[in-house]
């Protein structure tokens, strides 16, 4: 008689298993934001460079990167990266006083953020972001009962933030700032900081926040225009009611592909930080819907995999990749809608840049290898029924 098939007995870490449920609407709203670049790109592409297949070619390229990312990103065991929290957020701290203070930074659309080196230009906020939440998860996991500490549980971590933050206001970066912040807040609430501690530091930097936003005049007059962007149409309020505009045109169904009319030199950066406007216009309420749930089915399964993994370190890594990819998505959704001041953010999977496409495909490598190793996951990938009780009470803790 033939030997009933065994278990795999490698540990969970070693094993390879893509979650399609997260995997799919990722490639999904990659594809779409291919298409959706050459639309929005392709008259400007071809008054500013001669040919209208400029930035999608660059995209595609980027795409392919950002998926050679995943794939070598979800084959690394999640919990390399603990050792790697300081060496990370060294390195980013390194490339954003790079950015300000070396002949690396450069400079476009009057904000220096990116550094070239040897032709090639990228942007350190993305790094930095990535590093922040590797430090915060492994900061927080290992600390247990002394996060009720404000010393040790609350005010290390906001010191991190608080340079990470004043380094991004130099470039200046108000937006990427503001994503920093509430990463740092949603992680530390989750690994279990005391609340007043937490209400304590959002008093302590409300003032400030606020002092950042009207001390210099492009802010105040952004967030005037925001409170009615109408009485500036040609001003401080172009770039809303335009983005408003393509939304109005484009009805139910949209305009169809290629068809959009605020794209043709009226609606300012329509591949970058307003393709979501363009996408309103050209395919309509239905298509804007179908955006909005793939990016919901992808917050649903990173809380699902934060809340499955295998320890502490992985519940918070997931978390914090999770909530930055989110944060990034409503406020740059939220911006284009009008609902909130405008700033220079760009829509995840479906905006033009390279940067922002490899370190979040990198990110979601990450998110399916925390899934792989979750216990549920790992007998399910190995042929078995969780065991009762100690397997399945931790996935559902």
């Amino acid at each position: 008689m033939s030997r009933p098939p065994q278990p795999d007995s490698r540990p969970p870490q070693t094993r390879s298993a893509y979650d399609v449920q997260l995997l799919l609407p990722v490639l999904f709203l990659v594809g779409i934001g291919i298409a959706m670049v050459y639309s929005a790109s392709s008259t400007l592409a071809m008054g500013k460079f001669g040919s209208d297949y400029f930035f999608v070619k660059k995209q595609a390229i980027f795409a392919v990167l950002g998926v050679v990312g995943l794939v070598i990103t979800s084959h690394i065991p999640y919990r390399v990266y603990r050792p790697l929290a300081y060496p990370l957020l060294a390195a980013a701290l390194a490339m954003l006083i790079a950015v300000r203070f070396s002949p690396l930074g450069s400079a476009a659309g009057g904000a220096l953020r990116w550094l070239s080196i040897a032709g090639l230009s990228f942007q350190p906020s993305e790094f930095a972001r990535l590093a922040l939440v590797v430090y915060l998860a492994y900061s927080l996991s290992k600390k247990g009962a002394k996060l009720n500490e404000f010393a040790v549980g609350f005010l290390p971590h906001v010191i991190v933030f608080v340079v990470l933050a004043g380094l991004l206001m130099l470039q200046p970066d108000f937006g990427s700032s503001v994503i920093l912040g509430a990463i740092t807040w949603i992680m530390m609430f989750i690994g279990g900081v005391p609340l007043r501690h937490l209400a304590s530091g959002l008093l302590a930097l409300g003032p400030i926040a606020y002092y950042m936003m009207v001390s210099t005049d492009y802010r105040l007059r952004r967030f005037t225009s925001f409170l009615d962007p109408w009485q500036y149409p040609q001003h401080e309020g172009y770039q809303i009611t335009h983005s408003l505009m393509a939304f109005g045109s484009g009805g139910l169904w949209g305009s169809g592909i290629g068809k959009s009319y605020q794209k043709l030199f009226y609606l300012p950066e329509p591949h970058t930080d307003f393709i979501f406007s363009v996408i309103g216009e050209e395919l309509g309420l239905w298509g804007v819907l179908v955006i909005v749930a793939l990016f919901l089915l992808i917050l649903w399964r990173g809380t699902r995999i934060a809340r499955q993994a295998a320890d502490p370190f992985g519940t918070l890594l997931a978390m914090g990749l999770t909530a930055a990819l989110t944060l990034q998505v409503s406020i740059n959704m939220a911006v284009t809608l009008g609902l909130l001041p405008t700033k220079g953010l760009t829509l995840p999977f479906l905006s033009y840049g390279g940067t922002s496409l490899f370190f979040n495909l990198a990110a979601v490598g990450i998110l399916i290898n925390i899934s792989a190793a979750s216990p549920r996951r790992a007998n399910r990938i190995a042929g078995g029924a969780p065991r009762p009780g100690k397997d399945e009470g931790h996935a559902e803790a």
